[in-house]
């Protein structure tokens, strides 16, 4: 009886604990709204914030609450157009339009053309060389290259290469991550069909600009007389591209004299000459 009288005693409270649960879930259920499911499974899962949400989840619960009206199904830099296709299909309603974005390392001082001033030294992320000392570079404004915005990334689309970070744009989706871990702010996401851009952040005169990097903007306007499109200028001794404007016909990036300013247009292959043509002709 000894052993019998506790056992009956958890029983008992197991059986009511029981009761109460099943009490508390029918008077607590929340009524699960399908299109949130729907809307979801389309989703990459992700959870990078880029759609300016709290991860997919939250993107999806707005998405479905909104019906797509004001939210555009476009807001996933992840999925793109493809994505923004099915989530309308999902909501009934039109396709936003999803330009793909890329991430763009505004500096191009790697270990070959920038000045150092000091051995860096057990000191292994951006974070902590930039609150230390601002690491180890002559240059103040540029990339600290200890690979923290690669270590966020999901995509293995950046990585540091020569102590500058680099970025694959073929494995890019623009979601933000790197662009909010770098502490000198280098990396600005912007529209893939962008491909002219300056190379560098450095906000300090010419002179001193060129004794800490030989591939930085010395402010000099070439690039601004060049351009016939009013599309790049001069601010604060650093130029930029108005890329509402900008044809990316790559004339700035011709006259820049330190070739800070990067042109990833596709370079046309020269036409054979019509001598060698001949001969190529004469010869078959």
């Amino acid at each position: 009886m000894s052993i019998l009288i506790p056992v009956g005693i958890v029983v008992v409270i197991g059986l009511i604990a029981g009761i109460i649960l099943t009490i508390a879930s029918k008077v607590m259920y929340v009524p699960v709204d399908q299109l949130v499911i729907q809307v979801r499974d389309q989703l990459p899962g992700a959870n990078c914030g880029a759609c300016g949400f709290n991860g997919c989840d939250d993107y999806a619960a707005a998405l479905a609450e909104d019906k797509g009206e004001t939210i555009s199904t476009s807001a996933c830099p992840v999925g793109g157009s493809d994505l923004a296709q099915k989530l309308a299909s999902v909501l009934g309603v039109e396709a936003g339009t999803a330009e793909p974005q890329v991430a763009v390392v505004m500096c191009g001082g790697n270990a070959e053309v920038a000045k150092t001033i000091m051995k860096q030294e057990n000191i292994y992320t951006c974070k902590g060389a930039n609150q230390l000392y601002g690491g180890q570079w002559a240059c103040t404004s540029g990339c600290l290259g200890l690979g923290d915005c690669s270590v966020v990334c999901d995509f293995d689309a950046i990585h540091v290469v020569d102590g500058l970070a680099h970025v694959d744009r073929n494995k890019c989706v623009g979601c933000g991550k790197c662009e909010k871990m770098c502490p000198k702010h280098i990396i600005q996401i912007r529209n893939k069909k962008n491909l002219v851009y300056v190379a560098c952040h450095s906000n300090s005169p010419g002179a001193q600009t060129r004794k800490r990097c030989m591939v930085g903007c010395i402010g000099c306007m070439k690039c601004q007389k060049a351009c016939k499109f009013d599309a790049i200028y001069v601010e604060n001794n650093l130029a930029r591209v108005d890329f509402d404007k900008c044809k990316n016909c790559g004339l700035c990036e011709k006259e820049c004299p330190t070739g800070a300013i990067i042109n990833l247009r596709p370079k046309k292959k020269a036409a054979p000459k019509k001598a060698e043509e001949k001969a190529e002709a004469a010869n078959s």
